[in-house]
């Protein structure tokens, strides 16, 4: 269960927190959190979401425990994520909704072999193609973002390769100390290639999901349609069967979820709850479970060893310039709000153009940027 301070908020987070709600419970598919309910509590002042319980952690500490064995991912093991993580953000896409921060602790785990993507809090529904706010988090954030330049779902799709590259090298491809030089690399889409021990079909799938030009990347339905995903399809995702593929259609989206001035009456405005539980026909197949043998299956006793460093202390780094590598910190855990990287209080900057200097981008990679108010 989430639970969402809401009397600390501002209007702006308070939406946010509501719009997770409306999404998650407007999707059902195997590789999106289920939403199961939520309700105000006016004891603590809390909005509590009830969501499908994932039993073995998320990616990132999947990651982090291979980096503390010295193992990897097989490539076996790496599609069969990828290719639920692109079925669950397709699911999302279809419905004209940008998740706008995938990220390795956005992507969540099952015991039976699932992937299930989540936390939705800064996801938009993109009624007029274009979004202009700068949100992410900055080792996934896509170079539109970055440039201060309009992006749409394809800025999903650069996030998705970072993902996919983490995967197979337990590294982000664009690493650096100041958010300077992560800007550089990022807009001009320098990364160290894959080791050539994994297939030609992985390498190509990470190089056109990672194009700076948005419009070079693959959609959804275009990369679950690629021969070289087909080709590794066989004893991976096709063993999971369901007993029923909810296909999302663009009319099931529920209305927007207005915060009312008292907060006790949040409860009677959300959706309704969502208990019925889908079952699979048959269990993951042995090769999977064989997987969890080879250090798939987390030990969650572990996970206290990951960096506990509050993102206030994170976000305060960011400000004075100093973003810790992979190895150092844990940054690309936390989404950030892009316009308020500069800031010394909460308060918005005046403008797009101040947030960027604020950045400090490197000038090359503020050609053709447009500053928005």
């Amino acid at each position: 269960m989430k639970n969402v301070k809401m009397g600390k908020l501002s209007a702006k987070e308070k939406e946010n927190a509501l719009n997770e709600v409306r999404i998650l419970a407007s999707i059902q598919h195997p590789n999106v959190i289920g939403y199961k309910e939520a309700f105000f509590c006016s004891k603590t002042g809390n909005l509590c979401i009830v969501m499908e319980l994932c039993d073995n952690g998320d990616l990132l500490q999947g990651i982090e425990a291979h980096k503390k064995n010295k193992t990897k991912y097989t490539e076996k093991q790496i599609w069969h994520l990828f290719i639920q993580t692109v079925r669950g953000l397709k699911a999302l896409h279809d419905l004209q909704i940008v998740h706008r921060d995938i990220k390795c602790a956005n992507l969540f785990l099952t015991k039976a072999g699932m992937m299930k993507l989540g936390d939705l809090n800064v996801s938009k529904v993109a009624k007029k193609g274009m979004m202009h706010t700068q949100t992410g988090t900055p080792y996934y954030a896509s170079p539109e973002v970055w440039k201060d330049k309009p992006y749409d779902n394809k800025s999903d799709i650069w996030s998705l390769g970072c993902v996919l590259y983490e995967m197979i090298t337990l590294l982000p491809p664009f690493r650096a100390n100041s958010m300077q030089g992560l800007a550089t690399k990022v807009t001009r889409g320098v990364y160290d290639p894959i080791s050539s021990r994994y297939t030609a079909d992985l390498q190509q799938m990470v190089k056109s999901c990672l194009q700076v030009n948005p419009a070079n990347r693959p959609s959804c339905e275009k990369i679950l349609a690629t021969p070289g995903l087909l080709n590794h399809l066989t004893g991976t995702l096709e063993e999971i069967d369901f007993d029923e593929e909810v296909e999302p259609k663009t009319d099931n989206l529920l209305s927007t979820i207005r915060c009312p001035r008292n907060l006790g009456q949040i409860t009677e405005r959300l959706p309704k709850s969502q208990y019925q539980q889908k079952h699979l026909k048959k269990a993951v197949s042995q090769d999977i479970q064989t997987t969890q043998d080879l250090k798939f299956q987390l030990e969650l006793k572990n996970l206290n060893c990951l960096s506990q460093a509050s993102k206030v202390e994170r976000v305060a780094d960011i400000r004075n310039g100093n973003l810790p590598t992979i190895a150092e910190d844990q940054i690309e855990n936390d989404t950030i709000d892009f316009a308020k990287l500069g800031q010394k209080d909460r308060r918005l900057p005046e403008s797009r153009q101040q947030s960027k200097r604020n950045l400090r981008i490197p000038s090359a990679a503020r050609v053709g940027s447009q500053v928005i108010s």
